[in-house]
């Protein structure tokens, strides 16, 4: 990380304001140096924390297998969000150990919300619109569905709930060709932080490397400006990275999500 860069300020407020936060809207309890929240009624749950207070060896082991084990018993998968300088060093291979499943690994990037906030340039006959009732919200699943050819049946439902709260604000934005959503995001905004992170941003395959992405990250930015808030937080794909890096965000970190789904789920 080039220490001339704003990276490293970035990389202490997001350590210092997003992780190991208290997550609005959700049943969460600290357990030893982690907090682990389970979403209400459904849906996964997830483990964070800043640091594991230097817990290692056997100890950490049986602290993963419990948390494995309370999600085992209440039918529930979970995710434990691994940072690439978090320790131990052999913390994933530890969590593999346990049976924790490494998904995708992700780039933390970071930027100022007020220098991406520029005016959306669209593709001829492509609007962006903010929605919140179901029939859009299902419009944006069958456009996730067609995407990544996989069930997205849950999406509407966590949008909606996220939509209504309580919990951290979530908006959520469309841009349609006509009456087609070509790609659909959302964002939060994180109450008593700099934040706002960004999420989503699907596009049809035919309408990639049009502009569109880039179209919904400063709209959202501008949302982000307009109520407040003074960064803007991704966590992105390696599809993604290049885009944002372009347009100015920072990488400040890896993650890699490691999953842990019950037999029974």
């Amino acid at each position: 990380m080039d220490i001339s860069s704003p990276a490293p300020a970035y990389l202490r407020a997001y350590d210092e304001q997003l992780r190991a936060r208290p997550v609005p809207g959700r049943t969460t309890e600290r357990v030893g140096p982690v907090l682990r929240v389970v979403s209400d009624g459904y849906g996964q749950g997830f483990l964070t924390y800043r640091d594991l207070g230097g817990l290692d060896g056997a100890e950490l082991d049986a602290f993963i297998a419990g948390q494995r084990d309370f999600f085992t018993g209440i039918g529930r998968p979970v995710e434990w969000k691994y940072h690439g300088y978090d320790l131990p060093v052999d913390l994933p291979g530890r969590l593999t150990a346990a049976g924790f499943e490494a998904e995708e690994q992700e780039t933390v990037m970071v930027g100022e919300a007020a220098a991406l906030a520029a005016s959306p340039a669209l593709p001829e006959g492509v609007r962006l619109r903010e929605v919140s009732g179901r029939p859009d919200l299902e419009r944006i699943r069958e456009m996730e569905e067609l995407v990544w050819e996989a069930d997205r049946s849950w999406l509407p439902d966590l949008l909606e709930r996220d939509i209504a709260g309580p919990g951290d604000r979530c908006a959520v934005v469309v841009a349609e060709a006509g009456e087609r959503v070509v790609c659909a995001a959302w964002m939060r905004f994180h109450e008593g932080t700099d934040f706002v992170s960004l999420w989503g941003g699907s596009t049809l395959k035919e309408w990639r490397g049009r502009g569109v992405y880039r179209a919904m990250v400063a709209y959202r930015a501008g949302l982000a400006v307009a109520r407040g808030f003074r960064l803007v937080q991704v966590d992105a794909s390696d599809d993604s990275r290049p885009i944002l890096a372009r347009l100015g965000l920072e990488a400040i970190a890896t993650t890699t999500p490691y999953v842990w789904v019950p037999p029974t789920v």
